[in-house]
């Protein structure tokens, strides 16, 4: 499936958060990934951001589509982000 994250954490949080959905998710902009994921590992995303995230203070919005078939973006301004999945 193809799935959009975005995420609002606390500041001390924020580099973890980053560096564990980079793993399965290619960065696009302050606090947003996207990209191709499996079932198995959208359950493993989920369950190391529940590790890292204090659920009285942070949030995560997963977007979630069928396919990249059914999704269009258009960039404007400022592109942030890229296609790599290196750290």
């Amino acid at each position: 499936m193809f799935m959009i994250l975005v995420y609002d954490v606390g500041e001390k949080r924020v580099s973890k958060v980053l560096k564990t959905a980079r793993k399965y998710l290619h960065w696009v902009q302050n606090s947003v990934l996207e990209g191709e994921i499996s079932d198995a590992n959208f359950r493993r995303l989920k369950d190391e951001l529940k590790k890292i995230a204090k659920e009285n203070e942070d949030s995560f919005i997963f977007y979630t589509f069928r396919t990249e078939r059914y999704y269009s973006r258009e960039i404007f301004g400022l592109k942030k982000g890229g296609q790599d999945m290196f750290l």
